[in-house]
C-alpha cells in the first residue's frame, strides 16, 4: 500500500476524485493536510508520495518528480495572492501565510526584483488569526479565494511572476523520495489525469466553501493541472532564483 500526502484545499479535489476513482482498492491511503505538511511528513517516512510545495524541494533528500500533474498557472492563479490595504510600493511589512514555503519564497523574490520594496516579513497563521484587511497579507489556497476580494490593493503572484519571466508558474508537484514500483506509477498518472478531466463530477462530490460554478470556473481557468516541459522550465527557473537570491550565503 502507498501513502498518499495530499493538500486539503479547492485546488486539490480533482487529484483526490482521479485517486479515488482510478486507483486500485486497498493499493493507496490518502491523507490531506497543508502542503508544508507534505514534504515533512515526505522527509520522516509518513508517506510514500506527496504533493509538495516546489519551495520545499530542497529540503528533501533525493526529490523525485513522480507524474505529469502539478498545481500550476499559466496566468491569474487566483488563490495566492499578496492583498494590502496600500500599494505594495508603500508597504513596509507583509504578513506571510506559512501553510506554503512556495509562495513565501516567491512573495520574497518579488519584492526584491518587482517590486523592489525591502519589507519586514511576519510569518502569521490566517486560520487562527483574523486577516486584517489595513495590512499586507499573503493569502494562499482557499482562504485567499475568501478574502481577497475585501482588500483594496490585491498582486496575483502567479500574475506577477509570468510579467517577470516569461514562464508559467509550478506551485506544487507530485514527489516521493524512493524509488516507486513502475506499474504504480503509470496507475496513478492515469488516476490523476482522470480526475483532471473530470472537475465538474470532483466539485460535486466533495463538500467545499465555494458556490459549485465557483469551483469549477476557477479550478478549469485559474489553474492548469498539466506539467509539461513549459512548467518544468518554470520550476526550475524559480528554483535556481530562490537558491541563488533568496539563500544566505556564507561569508
Amino acid at each position: 500500500m502507498v501513502r498518499i500526502a495530499a493538500i486539503n484545499y479547492l485546488n486539490t479535489i480533482p487529484f483526490i476524485y482521479g485517486l479515488e476513482a482510478g486507483m486500485a482498492p486497498g493499493s493507496v491511503v490518502l491523507d490531506c493536510c497543508i502542503p508544508s505538511d507534505t514534504a515533512v511528513r515526505l522527509q520522516d517516512g509518513r508517506c510514500d508520495v506527496g504533493l509538495v510545495p516546489v519551495g520545499a524541494l530542497s529540503e528533501l533528500e533525493n526529490p523525485r518528480i513522480i507524474a505529469d500533474y502539478c498545481i500550476g498557472a499559466t496566468g491569474p492563479v487566483a488563490s495566492v495572492v499578496l492583498c494590502s490595504g496600500k500599494p505594495v510600493g508603500e508597504v513596509d511589512e507583509i504578513f506571510l501565510d506559512t501553510d506554503s514555503r512556495t509562495s513565501v519564497l516567491l512573495t520574497r523574490y518579488l519584492c526584491a526584483e518587482k517590486w523592489h520594496i525591502n519589507p519586514r516579513f511576519t510569518p502569521c497563521d490566517f486560520s487562527r488569526e483574523p486577516v486584517d484587511t489595513e495590512k499586507c497579507c499573503l493569502l494562499i489556497g482557499d482562504k485567499a479565494l475568501k478574502n481577497s476580494a475585501r482588500f483594496r490593493h490585491v498582486y496575483d503572484l502567479a500574475e506577477e511572476w509570468i510579467a517577470l519571466k516569461h514562464m508559467p508558474f509550478v506551485f506544487a508537484c507530485w514527489t516521493a523520495v524512493r524509488p516507486l514500483d513502475p506499474s504504480f506509477l503509470t496507475s496513478f498518472n492515469q488516476a490523476l489525469a482522470y480526475g483532471v478531466s473530470h472537475v465538474s463530477e470532483a466539485v460535486s462530490k466533495y463538500n467545499h466553501q465555494f458556490p459549485r460554478e465557483y469551483a469549477c470556473r476557477y479550478l478549469q481557468e485559474n489553474i492548469s493541472f498539466v506539467l509539461d516541459d513549459e512548467k518544468r522550465a518554470g520550476l526550475n527557473e524559480f528554483r535556481r532564483v530562490a537558491l541563488e537570491k533568496l539563500t544566505p550565503r556564507a561569508c
